[in-house]
């Protein structure tokens, strides 16, 4: 399979790379050297990055268009909980996935995942809170993004 990088991967691509799953949102790059520590391994940082560079991508391209017409909210990473499953190392291709699991009114539940050689490498849960543009306090999801949620990323009210 001829990998696609930095580039929103489809149901079919995800699968043939070895996710379980296929996610609403996965794209894959590969490790760089600059990602590694002087074990050779990637260094948790370097996870951190990806999981926030997906993260980002994921409000932009299916969160946001919800907000238009509208002030687009402040969103801040609340807590996040990371697993790391199995090392990786320079050179390797991976998968960064992205999926909400949860929301309420002003907050949703990420759950992302890296992928290489078809098996999970680190995991990482977290909350996204939405504030008014000023950060002056809560700002309510929309009924259409919280059904999005629902209906095409499988979320939980």
């Amino acid at each position: 399979m001829t990998l696609r990088y930095l580039t929103p991967l489809s149901a079919q691509e995800q699968l043939a790379f070895g996710l379980e799953t296929a996610q609403p949102l996965a794209i894959a790059d590969r490790v760089r050297y600059s990602e590694l520590d002087v074990l050779n391994h990637v260094n948790n940082k370097a996870y951190m990055e990806w999981f926030e560079t997906l993260r980002t991508e994921h409000f932009f391209r299916l969160c946001a268009p919800f907000y238009q017409g509208v002030a687009q909210p402040r969103t801040v990473l609340r807590n996040a909980d990371i697993h790391y499953v199995a090392e990786m190392v320079a050179g390797q291709s991976y998968v960064t996935t992205a999926r909400i699991t949860g929301f309420r009114t002003t907050s949703y539940t990420i759950d992302q995942m890296i992928w290489a050689e078809g098996t999970l490498r680190a995991r990482m849960q977290g909350v996204m809170v939405m504030l008014h543009p000023d950060g002056s306090g809560g700002y309510p999801l929309p009924d259409d993004l919280k059904r999005y949620f629902v209906e095409m990323e499988g979320a939980a009210a």
